[in-house]
């Protein structure tokens, strides 16, 4: 009998295990001893009292020191991964802990109480441009690219706003920093070059695709900006790019900082999350020293994660937590969408493109006729509604030029290419911009997405997806419109922001569900309190007043007219505002 019970208990805590850990990781165990795994811990840092309204610095070191305040709760989780002796890596951006390990190893970790998952370190793949054609960029017209022209990054220029004061970011294939289009836009750039807290290296090994038989062009924890692979380049240089003679970038006079995620193109989430860690808080080439004065305004991602090679739902909540601190630390996430447009509706299905707190980005097409200098949506550039997590959330946020993007690659030389991951780098030096026109503006992450939304160029659609029909804005092939970083601008100088917020009261977090609706939606406080909801059109006219006793209330919006409003909850006190689509 006894027997029989060690046998049940000894099963019993086998299948508990198992059901921790994502299947995906299983079979990979079937192929072989040893997989990279991610172990995610049940307590994670709440970052909901964190202040918008407050400086940047400031909102970043509160974010900093309360995740920081969780990773202590690894510390036995550490401890059997040290006594296996299996590599390992801490993590601060999510409380979570990277392993190499065994099955063994993996099912331990899994039963722990404080464990909530264990996911397979699933490669990544970067978003390959659709074309690309190589140029001389000397038989080039001296005037800038036609995608500057057409979001107007020109006409901003002659206002004396070119990026000035403004650091972006790049996590992608490394970087040719000594390209001369983008020397001396890096922020490590001088007479002696300081790598410190400006590039940092997420590759180790060659753990994914490539053996070490085949060695990586730039080696592994290079200390400097390296590029094995043109895309990372090609992105930056349409964020800042600038030669004697030459405009490629849309915000010439900001400083970029990178980290290499990827092995010739091919990353795992440990690697992406890595590079966000050190974008909210920079350090030393040793990992040392972080610094939130030193982290970026915006960081540029053209990568994506399908199912194909690994990721899926049971493990999409991860980098989605990456992305939420992030944007908690006033810091604006812009994602390519995808190069799936083929594939008709709802091909926005991969990390980070469809979580809510990403911005995401579509591709347009030059159409050159003789009446007009216009664009379109691209072919391959993929849609929404977003149905792989079950949210139907519309995306893209909004769109921008991504066909025959000329930019730099390494070597000294130019290229052009399309892909979604062209159309980021022109949110991202747009984002710069702004920030640059209103200095207010750094870290207020929602005003920014508002501005460039509220000032898209608003584009129509062929196809209905999602039951959005695409004559309405937003829709979900151009989300809000192609950007008009010119408008956005003239938005953005009259904007003052008020930071009188005291920043040891709580603020309120409220919840509106379902998002899109079109009948009705529920409002969900954090505390019972009473207050007032007003929702206003994007024009600022307000449609619509509430009050509010409960920490639950369900309102009628059915009389609403399809499109986006801005619901404000206000009780003297507190104030908050989040976005409402109408469909």
């Amino acid at each position: 009998m006894r027997f029989f019970l060690f046998l049940f208990l000894i099963s019993s805590f086998f299948a508990q295990a198992q059901s921790n850990i994502d299947p995906s990781l299983l079979n990979e165990f079937s192929r072989k001893e040893k997989v990279g795994f991610i172990v995610l811990l049940k307590e994670q840092a709440d970052l909901s009292k964190i202040p918008t309204n407050i400086p940047k610095n400031l909102k970043g070191q509160m974010v900093f020191d309360a995740l920081q305040q969780k990773v202590k709760t690894q510390k036995e989780i550490l401890d059997i991964i040290k006594s296996a002796n299996a590599r390992h890596r801490s993590f601060l951006m999510v409380n979570a802990i990277y392993v190499k390990g065994n099955l063994t190893l993996a099912k331990k970790l899994a039963n722990r109480s404080e464990v909530k998952t264990v996911m397979y370190d699933a490669p990544v793949k970067v978003e390959d441009p659709v074309t690309i054609d190589y140029f001389n960029v000397q038989n080039r017209a001296a005037e800038p690219e036609w995608g500057l022209k057409m979001i107007k990054a020109d006409s901003v220029w002659l206002e004396g706003i070119k990026g000035a004061g403004v650091v972006v970011a790049g996590q992608d294939t490394g970087y040719d920093w000594e390209h001369p289009a983008i020397k001396d836009k890096y922020r490590g750039d001088g007479d002696t070059p300081v790598h410190d807290y400006n590039w940092h290296d997420a590759i180790h090994s060659s753990d994914v695709h490539y053996p070490d038989s085949i060695p990586n062009p730039c080696g592994f924890d290079v200390a400097y900006p390296c590029s094995d692979n043109p895309h990372g380049t090609h992105t930056i240089g349409t964020m800042v790019g600038l030669t004697d003679d030459k405009t490629i970038g849309v915000a010439p006079e900001a400083k970029w900082i990178g980290c290499r995620n990827m092995d010739r193109g091919w990353g795992t989430p440990a690697s992406y999350i890595e590079c966000f860690e050190f974008f909210l808080a920079p350090t030393d080439l040793n990992g040392n020293n972080p610094d939130v004065n030193k982290a970026p305004h915006v960081i540029n991602n053209s990568w994506a994660c399908p199912e194909v090679e690994g990721c899926n739902p049971d493990n999409f909540e991860i980098m989605e937590m990456v992305v939420n601190n992030l944007k908690a630390a006033g810091i604006v996430v812009v994602v390519s969408a995808g190069n799936s447009g083929t594939n008709g509706c709802s091909s926005i299905v991969t990390p980070a493109a469809i979580y809510e707190n990403s911005f995401s980005v579509g591709a347009t097409r030059l159409v050159n006729d003789s009446t007009a200098f216009v664009d379109s949506i691209a072919s391959f550039s993929s849609r929404g509604p977003v149905n792989v997590d079950g949210s139907g959330r519309l995306k893209p946020n909004v769109s921008a030029p991504g066909q025959a993007v000329l930019s730099c690659v390494p070597g000294n030389g130019y290229a052009s290419y399309s892909g979604t991951s062209m159309a980021g780098p022109h949110v991202a030096g747009a984002v710069a911009l702004i920030i640059s026109a209103n200095h207010e503006l750094a870290g207020m992450v929602d005003t920014i997405e508002y501005i460039l939304e509220t000032t898209a160029d608003k584009k129509q659609a062929v196809d209905t997806c999602g039951g959005v029909p695409g004559n309405l804005i937003p829709n979900n092939t151009h989300g809000f419109g192609r950007i008009n970083v010119y408008k956005a601008v003239q938005l953005a100088k009259t904007i003052q922001v008020s930071s009188t917020v005291n920043i040891e009261s709580a603020e309120l977090l409220m919840v509106m569900r379902p998002n899109p609706t079109s009948e009705q939606l529920e409002v969900i406080l954090k505390e019972n309190v009473k207050g007032d909801l007003f929702f206003y059109d994007l024009l600022g006219q307000r449609v619509q007043t509430e009050s509010i006793h409960q920490i639950r209330k369900v309102i009628d919006v059915s009389h609403l007219t399809a499109g986006t409003y801005f619901v404000l909850f206000t009780n003297g006190k507190h104030q908050e505002v989040k976005k409402l689509i109408v469909h």
